[in-house]
């Protein structure tokens, strides 16, 4: 399949037009048009209707392909432009809202304040865009985190050469209203609660598929959807009733009008994870062997 192809492919789905999709690729819509048909041609099937615009089955399979594909194309060009591009004065870091550690904070301070001249930033988003930053050379390092067995990984997609390690783990608690009838208790099983509502918050809690992951069964379902990555408004949400959510204990215990309580089984950690490309050099590596040495 042509990447240009399926590039164009993933934009007149995204904008739902061929027009729109046109003007934000810089291409004409006849050349829109000519691109999915060549493709619709290549895979013997139809990808998009036309009236609607929108992906048939076929695409909708394809577009679980095409993004994935894509970026690691993306990645590729920019892991090999970094072996001749070297950005000494450049600090980014990516990070999901539960990895900013103070250990980490306290890095990425003490090596501005050891070179003037850097320029240093520190950008929170959810965890497939800070892959993602890191995989297109928008971020020299990413900190992502998530729930996982103690000695396991995090499960995050096949990202390509990318280097990981552990930085930080802790323990889990559900938060739960003050007034919630479980809110007495010292520990909580997570399978327990597969039936209870619950915020899906993906970028700001552990999300709802690890919880199934972890406790092995369907349910976990959602009342709210929580986007963005301020933490201190998904607890007070929790506190007004809108659902459970599971989050670090030291951070839970911060939040106000909530009841954090550990989870006893099954036996999973917070655990926050370094990701930066093998060939990682100057300031991005000193980051990343101070963190590797914390404690």
């Amino acid at each position: 399949m042509d990447p240009q192809q399926l590039r164009t492919f993933v934009a007149v789905v995204d904008h739902r037009s061929f027009s729109a999709a046109a003007r934000a690729l810089g291409y004409t819509q006849s050349a829109v048009s000519q691109h999915i048909a060549s493709l619709e041609t290549d895979l013997e099937t139809a990808l998009v209707t036309r009236r609607p615009v929108a992906p048939t089955a076929a695409g909708t399979r394809l577009l679980e392909h095409a993004r994935s594909l894509l970026l690691r194309l993306d990645a590729a060009r920019v892991d090999i432009a970094r072996l001749r591009q070297l950005r000494p004065g450049r600090l980014a870091v990516a990070c999901t809202p539960g990895a900013l550690t103070p250990a980490a904070a306290d890095a990425v301070v003490r090596i501005r304040t050891a070179a003037p001249q850097l320029t240093a930033s520190v950008r929170v988003c959810g965890r497939d865009e800070a892959l993602r930053e890191v995989l297109t050379g928008a971020a020299d390092l990413a900190l992502v985190d998530g729930a996982a067995a103690p000695s396991d990984p995090l499960p995050l997609p096949d990202a390509g050469p990318l280097t990981a390690f552990a930085v930080a783990q802790e323990p889990l608690a559900v938060l739960l209203p003050t007034a919630h009838p479980l809110a007495g208790r010292s520990a909580l099983r997570l399978g327990d609660l597969a039936d209870a509502r619950w915020i899906d918050a993906p970028d700001a809690a552990v999300p709802l598929g690890h919880l199934r992951a972890a406790a092995r069964t369907d349910g976990f379902g959602h009342q709210l959807r929580y986007s963005g990555g301020d933490i201190s408004g998904l607890g007070t949400l929790v506190a007004a009733g809108g659902g459970l959510t599971v989050l670090p204990l030291p951070v839970a215990a911060d939040l106000r009008g909530i009841v954090a309580v550990p989870i006893s089984a099954p036996r999973i950690v917070h655990r926050v994870e370094v990701l930066h490309p093998r060939s990682i050099t100057g300031p991005a590596a000193e980051l990343a062997d101070m963190l590797r040495l914390s404690p």
